[in-house]
């Protein structure tokens, strides 16, 4: 017989059924067995009365147990969901120790254990049902994402995790060994997407892991994640990459909230708010709030303009845009030809940054002056700075941190409650 997932049975009312799950909580009494069953898609109660066969099996069955259950569905006012299963047969499929290292089903009253533990143990912490929920999110949100790029002709792009130089500034980056020579894990696949464009695909995106040695033990920071990167070609400005990821978003908030209408997030309405850091700054200023850097954001300065923008506009992101030369990468093109300021803006949501983005330099010349200008060697800049040798187009993109996304749509207190299995300083396992 065809399994039935839970979320279905009051489709199978007096039909038999076969479920298949966890076993979430069991209540034994002298006569009857309750015991709800879970599987990805919610609990089922089902009901075993001794004149079952499985009466033992099910009396003797220790909680987070897998099990297969054959029974007949029942409508049942007082059971979660208004039915249950009047249980016919139990099959035990996997024996759980009975001593857990973690609750799955917490009490009332029962406190949350410990991050660093719930993460040694993260195949357990996932099985609770607000966890899945988490990646279900996630999943919901790259579908909106992915249908934009879809519908606005982006290709997919798959690039390597290994470079002979570093991708970003030349700091926190991990060195590997790589045969005969080191090799560097990516700070970000800029330097590819940006290949993309000079070999004509004119619209790219890329879902990337992204390796960052900071020393960060923020709520905030990893070692690595996931990335998501698009890049767009034949742009007038880092604001047609501002316009594009606004389209992303509403079409992922879109997506989460057709899927998961409870979710406290609205689609946000287009224009996004857009401020330029000299703008930011004077605002900041005028409410009191000191700045011990001049030309960029610190996270109680993000928090604090995104509270402004919620306060003056309604709105949950806002751009910040226009960033000095200091704070902007070599390959940055700047606002106007001998400007201290470059087409780079960062995007806050909920008082927190959640992407980088800029239309990029692709005059050759240029860009070797401005990495020049920085300090940097050329040297192992030969392959990227080859890319705009024989024709590119004025381009730009963006890099967007999905965790951080999910982090604030769910409001949860840390980016590793939205990591699958996160890794930071200290973190290397499971």
């Amino acid at each position: 017989m065809k399994r039935t997932y839970n979320k279905e049975i009051g489709q199978h009312v007096g039909k038999e059924v076969v479920v298949m799950g966890f076993v979430h909580t069991l209540r034994v009494q002298s006569k009857i067995i309750f015991l709800l069953l879970r599987d990805v898609t919610g609990i089922i109660q089902n009901v075993v009365e001794t004149s079952s066969t499985s009466f033992e099996t099910a009396k003797n069955l220790s909680h987070e147990s897998v099990v297969k259950i054959t029974g007949t569905v029942k409508e049942a006012k007082q059971a979660m969901g208004g039915f249950e299963i009047s249980v016919k047969s139990i099959e035990v499929l996997s024996v759980a120790d009975p001593e857990l290292p973690i609750p799955v089903v917490m009490k009332g009253g029962d406190e949350e254990t410990e991050a660093p533990t719930r993460l040694d143990y993260r195949w357990l912490d996932l099985r609770k049902p607000e966890k899945t929920r988490i990646f279900q999110v996630w999943t919901e949100l790259e579908k909106g994402f992915r249908k934009y790029w879809h519908e606005n002709n982006f290709v997919q792009l798959y690039p390597p995790a290994f470079m002979s130089t570093a991708s970003e500034t030349g700091a926190d980056v991990f060195t590997v060994n790589y045969f005969d020579r080191k090799a560097y894990l990516a700070q970000s696949p800029q330097f590819y997407k940006q290949m993309g464009m000079a070999s004509g695909f004119e619209r790219v995106f890329m879902v990337a892991p992204v390796f960052r040695a900071e020393l960060s033990f923020t709520t905030r920071h990893l070692t690595e994640f996931t990335g998501w990167d698009f890049e767009i070609s034949y742009i007038d400005s880092h604001n047609d990459v501002m316009d594009a990821e606004e389209g992303m978003i509403v079409e992922g908030f879109k997506s989460v909230l057709e899927k998961f209408p409870d979710t406290n997030i609205s689609v946000p309405e287009r224009p996004f708010p857009r401020i330029t850091m000299i703008e930011a700054k004077e605002i900041l200023l005028k409410l009191g709030v000191e700045s011990a850097e001049p030309y960029d954001l610190s996270p109680e300065e993000e928090r604090v303009i995104c509270e402004h923008v919620k306060k003056e506009k309604n709105h949950d992101f806002v751009f910040i845009t226009e960033y000095h030369k200091s704070k902007s990468a070599f390959y940055h093109m700047r606002l106007k030809e001998g400007s201290d300021f470059s087409r780079r803006a960062d995007l806050l949501y909920k008082g927190i940054e959640v992407t980088t983005l800029a239309q990029r330099e692709h005059r050759v010349d240029v860009l070797i002056k401005q990495a020049e200008d920085k300090g940097m060697s050329l040297e192992p800049l030969k392959d990227y700075i080859n890319f705009f040798r024989y024709g590119c187009p004025p381009h730009g993109g963006a890099g967007i941190g999905p965790g951080r996304f999910v982090m604030k749509i769910l409001d949860l207190p840390n980016v590793r409650e939205a990591t699958y299995l996160p890794r930071d300083v200290k973190r290397l396992n499971p």
